[in-house]
């Protein structure tokens, strides 16, 4: 189910276990920040400031962070893993592990069972290609979106990792938040304003 970033004042109440005249009181007296749906009365939270208020007045927030998709990142560019990292933690919709080979790769999708993967298809160990076949061979795991990243760029080595499962390819360097789009159009969730 796709992670939601604004909540409506009764959205916000179920996830607070709290009626909507507290969310509202709250809202109106500015202890829960939100903002007014322009040309009538509507409150909207967006999730990062009902994240702040569930948790400084104690509200358990498993609510909230079950909704995070899980992104598995397999590269074994450290400093671009950290980048792209960042920059999904900054967007605070994602939770996110990386690996750098494809043995643990492979290990790692069964366990986290991962919503996307951004997957180097140039792995010290075994090809991206064979990642996602392995990925595609199970049954359970159809759900799961592939980007394949790579510096190499002939057409049909592309062609042939879209055969093998993967759902986008984009070509390195590349600037990550146009991957965290792409991510986001494949996850079907709100793409961030740029």
């Amino acid at each position: 189910m796709a992670t939601k970033t604004v909540f409506t004042t009764g959205e916000a109440a179920k996830i607070c276990k709290v009626s909507q005249q507290t969310i509202i009181r709250c809202f109106d007296s500015g202890q829960l920040k939100g903002f007014r749906v322009p040309g009538s009365r509507f409150r909207r939270i967006p999730r990062e400031q009902l994240y702040i208020f569930m948790r400084d007045n104690g509200i358990p927030t498993d609510a909230l962070e079950s909704g995070k998709r899980k992104v598995l990142i397999v590269d074994d560019d450290q400093e671009l893993v950290e980048l792209i990292t960042d920059v999904l933690e900054r967007d605070g919709r994602f939770e996110i592990r990386s690996v750098n080979n494809g043995f643990d790769a492979g290990m790692m999708v069964k366990e986290y069972r991962p919503d996307i993967i951004v997957l180097d298809i140039m792995l010290p160990d075994i090809n991206g290609k064979e990642v996602c076949q392995r990925v595609r061979s199970d049954r359970t795991m159809d759900d799961v979106k592939i980007i394949c990243i790579s510096g190499m760029v002939e057409e049909d080595r592309v062609s042939e990792l879209r055969a093998a499962g993967a759902n986008d390819f984009m070509h390195k360097p590349f600037e990550v938040e146009r991957l965290l789009e792409r991510m986001c159009q494949l996850l079907d969730i709100e793409v961030p304003a740029r």
